[in-house]
């Protein structure tokens, strides 16, 4: 992710999400941030989110890995955003899939993803790559689901 990508980013990211309609519209500046906090993730960890394209090149979303905190743990989470008008096409769990399958070779023991109760398409994009609901947080000042699998 760079920030040739910050137009695409900016769109996936700030658009209205059906699934959560509460959530806050993130701004360009928002998008801006993200890719930074991807570049530290790589450098930090050797990985982050990556931008998904489809093979014709147009962009999808991100799909990656990083570093979160559950309650005070470090974890490593998938983490997946596709553009609203690509959604529900199977492109999330696909690129998630990859990922997951990338943890493992890679030598990840333990994977999770950190969603909000009330956004079940993410919901179920986990449990097809094989997470299982392990318990509830409060993460971001909200309530969130942590799905994990033992790689």
């Amino acid at each position: 992710m760079t920030d040739d990508d910050l137009d695409d980013v900016a769109e996936v990211l700030g658009a209205p999400d059906p699934a959560r309609p509460g959530r806050r519209r993130r701004t360009r500046a928002d998008a801006e941030h993200w890719i930074a906090w991807n570049r530290h993730n790589y450098a930090e960890h050797g990985y982050g989110l990556w931008v998904v394209e489809t093979h014709a090149g147009a962009f999808v979303g991100d799909c990656g890995l990083t570093v979160q905190d559950v309650d005070g743990t470090p974890s490593v989470e998938v983490g997946y955003h596709v553009h609203l008008a690509l959604r529900g096409q199977g492109l999330a769990t696909e690129a998630a899939e990859a990922v997951r399958d990338a943890a493992r070779e890679e030598g990840v023991r333990h994977l999770v993803a950190i969603i909000r109760p009330e956004n079940l398409p993410s919901q179920r994009v986990a449990t097809k790559i094989g997470l299982t609901l392990e318990r509830r947080v409060v993460k971001n000042g909200g309530d969130a689901l942590v799905f994990g699998a033992d790689l």
